[in-house]
């Protein structure tokens, strides 16, 4: 028989109202005790970001977030304003809001304008290139401006001013009679150059003794007319014809030409309708204008420049005399590297004489074309001898193919 007297068991209820009751009291005992301990997750992290840190103090074991997009553009501005840069650069370069807010596309609510990262380095420079009246005219500074993109200042600041221009404009001759006709005069502005006409420019090889880049381009009568005109290459000097000849017919439809001079090339291959863009820079002549002029397609840009093309999108790239050993080697190596991923695969890089010295084909600069992954379809190696033999000065002209299978 149970006793009267035997307690009873707890309730479910009250054992858990007990249980909850101590799990505070034990709460509110620790967050007290440890309130002020450097092991504390809560004041590490207050210290992180709301205490100055000198070089005496230690670094805290918890780091502040990684700043947000918005406190590096911030960041930016600031270091902007410090180098006292032109008010008209950095009403350009700096973060522009979207009218309409936060575009996916940009990962943005603003857009940041690019420029080259050297243009800040030449403060003098860029103040004098981004002096002017908005609305106005724009300085006659073509020798300015080029010589900041020649530094790295590439591309250069979008301004608001109208360009100089020729006061007396004369529209250009029609197609195809354009592609072998020295244009008028009026088609340029000279302020920049030594040659103030065309014919200047035409008898410079004869008259000039100063050097000067492609000296004898602006002669369409001279070597300009047989250039890449004969039906069958001889050693280093390929044919446009035997080139096109290795792939099937109409298969080479785009490309571009690098350092083209006056695009003579591009003319050749417009002739077997293919579209050809000529870089170019107006190296003491007004190459830009003169191919223009002349119905192909001019782009002013220099060989550190990015090539502004998609991957896998080019025919072909060819590219005579320009691509030589002048170039830093590892800006060359990046070059080569920029080629190869603008042509499709199939697409042909033919480089036509490459200058070298002595052994620097065998120890440099073959191994470094040979690393960037072409088929060799054409490679021939010719001495130079206009200057003497002891100079040992050679060329190498090759036609190299991207891969069309396993490119990448």
């Amino acid at each position: 028989m149970d006793s009267p007297h035997k307690p009873r068991p707890l309730s479910p209820n009250l054992f858990f109202f007990i249980l909850l009751v101590s799990s505070n009291l034990i709460t509110f005992f620790i967050s007290n005790t440890f309130k002020n301990s450097s092991c504390s997750l809560y004041q590490q992290t207050y210290n992180a970001i709301a205490t100055p840190t000198s070089f005496n103090t230690a670094i805290p074991l918890v780091v502040e977030p990684a700043a947000t997009r918005d406190d590096d553009i911030q960041e930016s501005d600031k270091l902007a304003a410090d180098l006292d840069l032109p008010s008209e650069f950095l009403a350009f370069t700096s973060p522009h809001k979207l009218p309409f807010g936060f575009n996916t596309n940009f990962d943005s609510d603003k857009i940041i304008p690019p420029v080259g990262r050297p243009c800040t380095m030449f403060p003098d420079l860029l103040h004098r290139y981004m002096s002017y009246r908005v609305n106005g005219s724009c300085p006659d500074d073509e020798l300015l401006a080029q010589k900041l993109l020649l530094k790295g200042c590439e591309p250069l600041p979008r301004r608001r001013c109208r360009p100089a221009s020729q006061q007396e404009y004369v529209e250009p001759y029609p197609l195809p009679e354009s592609l072998w006709t020295t244009p008028s005069d009026s088609s340029v502005v000279w302020t920049a150059y030594t040659c103030k006409n065309y014919e200047c420019l035409i008898n410079r090889m004869k008259t000039q003794k100063a050097f000067d880049d492609c000296k004898d381009c602006f002669d369409l009568n001279g070597r300009e007319r047989n250039r890449w005109s004969s039906k069958k290459g001889a050693g280093l000097d390929f044919s446009i014809d035997e080139v096109l000849a290795v792939k099937k017919p109409g298969t080479i439809r785009i490309g571009l030409d690098i350092g083209g001079g006056v695009a003579t090339f591009a003319v050749r291959m417009r002739e077997r309708n293919i579209t050809i863009l000529t870089t170019s820079m107006n190296l003491n002549g007004p190459f830009n204008t003169f191919i223009a002029s002349r119905g192909v397609v001019p782009l002013y840009i220099s060989i550190s420049q990015r090539l502004p093309f998609f991957d896998n999108t080019l025919d072909i790239v060819h590219s005579m005399h320009v691509l030589s050993n002048w170039i830093p080697t590892t800006l060359l190596h990046f070059l080569f590297f920029d080629i190869y991923r603008v042509l499709r695969p199939g697409g042909l890089f033919w480089l036509d004489h490459f200058f070298c010295v002595g052994e620097e084909f065998e120890q440099v600069y073959a191994p470094l074309i040979e690393s960037i992954g072409f088929n060799k379809i054409k490679w021939v190696i010719g001495r130079k001898m206009d200057r003497g033999p002891e100079l040992n000065e050679m060329y190498l002209s090759a036609l190299l193919e991207k891969p069309l299978k396993n490119s990448w």
